[in-house]
């Protein structure tokens, strides 16, 4: 029985460690260089939302092209 409760801490102590590694390493990839978001209603339509306020498209942000000032014509700039 005593054994089954070590088994038991030593994977909740695994975990805290992943948790406590991954949340930071997470939080600043999003910050960072990319991530994900949503668009809805009408503002971009033709190109995104074709389909009517029913619909929603999901686009890729990235960050790391925008610190890097490597912005072209054509692309699309989204601001917060």
């Amino acid at each position: 029985m005593a054994q089954a409760q070590g088994f038991g801490r030593k994977y909740i102590k695994a975990f805290f460690k992943g948790f406590f590694v991954a949340v930071p390493v997470t939080v600043t990839f999003l910050d960072r260089v990319a991530c994900v978001a949503r668009v809805e209603g009408a503002s971009m339509q033709p190109s995104l939302n074709p389909g009517g306020k029913q619909t929603s498209d999901v686009v890729l942000l990235n960050h790391w092209s925008i610190r890097n000032y490597d912005v072209q014509r054509g692309d699309i700039v989204s601001l917060v």
